[in-house]
């Protein structure tokens, strides 16, 4: 794919086609050249969406309190990208536990997008390319984008 691949594609996410979107973050995830072609065209349409972090140890009800309040943004009529970050599995190198899975209420829900992601050894429990996916999903015009994952504490010897 060259440029005109990422310019037809930046063209149908920003028309709202939700599988541009999801291309878009594989290729933002991957380092491919072309995701970075591609936020390149989207960054000067970002700033708009509300970013939060939601994070705890596991079992602290952080998926059910991203449901509850994603429930209330869409019955608000807005729109909420949700970025599930998870720790990555040691035999597929992709997210271990898949929120989407918890969450499942909300996956039949218009204006919802749920993308479930690895932190692939990134520390503090996001993704390197977390924020990058962020403006992608501003740009496609979600209003709130909700980062969800496990909290990260690391202690040293005697602390």
């Amino acid at each position: 794919m060259g440029g005109n691949d990422v310019r037809e594609l930046v063209d149908r996410l920003l028309a709202g086609e939700v599988p541009a979107l999801a291309r878009a973050i594989t290729w933002i995830e991957n380092e491919d050249e072309r995701g970075i072609a591609a936020l390149d065209a989207l960054y000067p349409l970002t700033g708009n969406a509300y970013r939060v972090g939601i994070s705890g140890p596991p079992g602290a009800g952080k998926s059910t309190l991203v449901d509850t309040l994603t429930e209330r943004l869409l019955d608000a009529g807005k729109t909420v990208g949700i970025i599930a970050v998870d720790p990555t599995s040691p035999f597929t190198g992709g997210a271990l536990l898949g929120d989407r899975i918890r969450m499942r209420g909300l996956g039949t829900r218009d204006g919802v997008f749920i993308r479930s992601m690895a932190t692939r050894g990134g520390l503090g429990g996001l993704s390197r390319s977390a924020p990058s996916v962020a403006a992608a999903m501003d740009a496609f015009g979600h209003d709130y984008v909700i980062f969800e994952t496990v909290k990260t504490v690391i202690l040293r010897k005697g602390a």
